[in-house]
């Protein structure tokens, strides 16, 4: 009697492990522009985001560059497109690209 007891303490503290996606948090996304496909399978994409300025209030712009992996060289300079967080890829890559939204 006393063991069944201890096995099922046992087995109660230590959970099945879960799936990855219900652990691992959401990755960030990004909107912007492709400003640079020179680079082979890479883009770097111009993100502009509006925030008020600490002090003041006023909106102001902030603009970031992100460098994205494109494995199909698909997108082009002008293009609108979405960009996912990643593991880092070399040196200054963090980002890939989801998918072409705007031609």
């Amino acid at each position: 009697m006393a063991e069944q007891a201890t096995q099922d303490r046992s087995a109660a503290a230590q959970p099945p492990p879960l799936p990855a996606r219900y652990t691992r948090a959401a990755r960030k996304t990004r909107v912007g522009e492709v400003i640079s496909e020179r680079m082979n399978k890479t883009i770097v994409v111009r993100t502009i985001t509006r925030v008020p300025h600490p002090k003041f209030g006023k909106i102001v712009k902030q603009i970031r560059r992100f460098y994205a992996h494109d494995e199909e060289n698909k997108a082009k300079t002008g293009d609108t497109v979405r960009i996912m967080e990643t593991r880092p890829l070399s040196k200054l890559k963090r980002w890939r690209l989801v998918e072409v939204l705007k031609k």
